[in-house]
């Protein structure tokens, strides 16, 4: 039995959405992080998720090319109070479940608890991105989270709890768009005014207009 530290090629794959040929030639080049064990790849989930957040900004353009105004809307914006990771991400799921891009809310609910459960999508500064790619969705959609209390179970870098989630589903053909929105979020909320001004925000329309820049 593996530790829950360790991934194996296979799940490497599945997190990344890249086949199992790719992670294996990655590993070999070096150009992920990765040791052997015996005959066999093993990769470190704290490694693999930094090597990601590190990438993305490099391998997309611009985070200032993306509309973020027409990424969200005042309705996908939640205020929550759950101290559970669990509960807020199937809260947030539920609120993009109603959108006429997701045509299968209870694979979306799935798919989206399966993927943290692999690796945890905290990225540090008290953020999480939970995304997902599926057949059953047609469009990018988002859902932001803005927690009162503390999510204490996210596995995170720095060991701060988060308090601001942004949950991505894409369609499954929208790889560069939904790296490049990834990408978008994680530079976006480096900024620490901008987070302090979100878990200040009094409704979910102001919470909107700061994240799309609208004054």
């Amino acid at each position: 039995m593996l530790s829950n530290d360790i991934l194996t090629i296979e799940e490497v794959a599945k997190y990344l959405r890249v086949s199992e040929r790719t992670v294996y030639e990655w590993a070999q080049k070096g150009e992920i992080p990765a040791g052997k064990i015996g005959t066999a790849w093993r990769f470190k989930k704290t490694e693999i998720e930094r090597w990601v957040n590190e990438r993305l900004p490099e391998d997309q353009r611009s985070p200032a090319a993306l509309p973020a105004s027409r990424l969200i809307s005042p309705d996908r914006v939640l205020f929550l109070e759950y101290p559970a990771k669990r509960d807020v991400l199937v809260a947030m799921a539920e609120n993009l479940a109603a959108c006429p891009q997701v045509k299968n809310r209870q694979e979306l609910i799935m798919e989206i608890l399966k993927r943290d459960e692999l690796m945890s999508t905290a990225i540090g500064r008290g953020i999480a991105i939970p995304h997902v790619r599926l057949s059953s969705v047609t469009d990018l959609v988002i859902s932001v989270g803005i927690s009162k209390t503390d999510i204490i179970d996210f596995q995170t870098l720095d060991d701060e709890p988060v308090r601001l989630v942004i949950m991505i589903a894409a369609a499954y053909n929208q790889h560069a768009y939904y790296l490049q929105t990834l990408s978008f979020y994680s530079s976006r909320l480096k900024d620490p005014q901008l987070r302090r001004s979100l878990l200040e925000a009094p409704d979910p329309l102001r919470a909107y207009r700061l994240l799309a820049g609208i004054s």
